[in-house]
């Protein structure tokens, strides 16, 4: 059904209309999925060591099934140095201790499935840890060796060989070259990270690199896991030469540099990899799938990587980056559904990962708040909590009325601030040791959760102190302490994301509702569904319809007709009588 068939340009109560995105009647249970992202090491404590665990997650599971969400996506859990909190693998066939046993696994994905909910996995095939056998082995074997080959090792510049191979730079700071000691002793070849100088990057011009991962793949399709997300999916291949860059580090646009040209992201290369392991994930039947994470800008080169052959998903990281900026969120949803109606797939929509400040904390700021990864510590202006959770709530229900896929980040529900008050001692992302503490990281955002307010570290777990401090304010947030508050943070979450599936948001339509979108509000039309978001500071009279959800009271309602008006900062869903819909 093509967009202009679907919905007539006008609705009685909805106003002039703009059609976007028609229904969706594909296959694929992913492409209307919510999918919860559980940090496994900040998720519960089960043994008393102030990690979270396996054991946790399964303990925890029913709760995440109670959210109504459709599958579970595990942060990287693999045999590790925790350098950089397990995105340096040294094992990619076997479970860290902190976190248990295969075992251990195998039980978690079985509850699970148990509760109707599909297991994902994080999957880290651009770099692994430095103690990973293979880069042992090329540490071992010298320049030229095949070992040495699964990597991207360089001798340097200058007449010794004492400056890196080019100007690249890392994402956690400084140089993205390391030099290394040869077995005789003398100062040898330099090796590329594109982060920690622990996370050698693998070289995917070799064919043996291929092999193994598709290894990896079936080790973890054979025990039963739904799918990956593919870290830094578009890092992978690098340009020929590996040619000089000036502009940002990770790749996204700057004055004189576009995205696009960066020698390290978005190769062609990548995508006849991604087309072999999507053959690999069909021989184990039509519900596996692919997600990347693929920082491409401009956003229509989002399409390339979510063709019918290539990964089923990709994150739509300009729409978690756009904020309350209202035209500009108007901008990339409707790019991104035209851009990806293109190719059949389906968008997705995020608003915090363990990546990024919460967005509860980020909408707690009169301005645009910190720049993603930095954190925020105790001597930076603070946010708002309360400012920002009310905001938070009202993005939250507008993201959850729009149709495609979505991702939560644990915690999210609870409304939960970023950790601030962590001590220089107790920071753990590489960011801030390599940048000398310029840069905060991202430590903040992964703070483990509070469970039961009254119980030791809110219910985290009983034995040691949490591996990252909890605020204050965690304990008044307790997954327990807002179960029996109707109109808590978490309660609203179950009710939208309750509703999202009975009303079937995720398959709908979309169509911008422009009597509703002013400088200070901004409203689509999914089915008879109409979301509206007022951010401005006065209220906002709405049209007459039946109240589905909403973030908060509204401020007033009228007695005869049932309109009200929509609050500052407020989302609402209604269901209002559309002429002319179909499907």
């Amino acid at each position: 059904m093509s967009v202009d068939s679907f919905l007539h340009s006008a609705s009685p109560l909805a106003g002039a209309l703009t059609p976007i995105h028609a229904p969706d009647k594909a296959h694929g249970w992913w492409r209307s999925a919510v999918i919860y992202q559980v940090y496994p090491r900040s998720f519960r404590d089960m043994n008393g060591d102030g990690i979270g665990d396996f054991a946790g997650i399964t303990a925890e599971m029913p709760q995440l099934a109670e959210l109504d969400v459709d599958a579970v996506w595990l942060s990287p859990f693999y045999r590790s140095p925790q350098r950089d909190a397990g995105y340096d693998v040294s094992d990619y066939c076997d479970v860290d201790p902190i976190f248990g046993t295969l075992g251990d696994f195998d039980g978690m994905v079985a509850e699970a499935n148990r509760l109707g909910l599909r297991v994902i996995v994080d999957l880290v095939p651009n770099h692994c840890s430095d103690q990973h056998r293979d880069f042992q082995a090329a540490l071992a074997a010298g320049p030229g060796s095949p070992e040495r080959d699964m990597f991207i090792f360089r001798d340097g510049q200058g007449a010794e060989g004492n400056e890196p191979p080019n100007n690249w730079e890392s994402h956690f700071g400084g140089s993205a070259w390391t030099r290394i000691t040869e077995p005789d002793g003398t100062p040898g070849q330099w090796y590329l990270h594109l982060f920690d100088s622990s996370q050698p990057d693998f070289n995917w011009d070799n064919q043996a690199v291929h092999a193994e991962f598709e290894r990896i793949l079936r080790f973890w399709l054979d025990r039963g896991v739904s799918g990956f997300r593919v870290d830094v999916a578009h890092a992978l291949v690098k340009a020929p030469g590996l040619p000089a860059w000036g502009g940002r580090a990770d790749g996204s646009s700057s004055d004189g540099f576009p995205g696009h040209e960066a020698p390290m992201f978005g190769q062609p290369a990548l995508h006849d990899i991604y087309r072999a392991w999507r053959r690999i994930l069909e021989e184990y039947g039509p519900d596996r799938i692919l997600c990347a994470e693929a920082n491409v800008d401009p956003l229509p080169r989002l399409a390339n990587w979510v063709r019918p052959d290539e990964m089923h998903q990709a994150f739509n990281f300009p729409y978690l980056h756009a904020g309350l900026d209202l035209p500009r969120l108007r901008h990339i949803v409707t790019e991104s559904l035209t851009s990806l109606d293109a190719v059949g797939a389906p968008s997705t929509w995020v608003l915090s990962n363990h990546d990024v400040v919460r967005h509860a904390t980020r909408f707690g700021y009169a301005w645009s708040g910190p720049r993603d990864g930095d954190g925020i510590g105790p001597q930076d202006p603070q946010p708002d909590e309360e400012l920002g959770r009310a905001r938070a709530a009202a993005a939250s229900l507008f993201m959850l009325g729009l149709p495609g896929g979505a991702y939560i980040y644990q915690g999210e529900e609870l409304g939960l601030p970023d950790g601030i008050d962590i001590p220089d001692h107790q920071r753990q992302d590489p960011t801030f040791a390599r940048t000398g503490g310029a840069r905060l990281g991202r430590d903040g955002c992964r703070v483990p959760l509070p469970w039961k307010a009254s119980e030791r570290h809110s219910g985290f777990g009983d034995g040691d102190a949490p591996w990252l401090p909890q605020p204050e304010s965690f304990a008044k947030l307790a997954r327990d302490a807002q179960a029996g508050d109707p109109s808590s943070h978490l309660n609203l979450y179950r009710r939208m994301l309750n509703a999202r599936r009975e009303l079937d948001l995720g398959r709908g339509s979309l169509s911008w509702a422009e009597e509703w979108c002013t400088a200070s509000s901004l409203a689509f039309l999914n089915g008879d569904i109409l979301v509206v978001m007022n951010v401005g500071s006065d209220p906002l009279e709405l049209p007459a319809g039946e109240v589905v959800l909403r973030s908060s009271s509204p401020s007033g309602y009228g007695e005869d007709d049932r309109r009200f008006a929509l609050g500052s900062g407020e989302t609402v869903w209604l269901r209002i009588p559309v002429e002319g819909t179909e499907g």
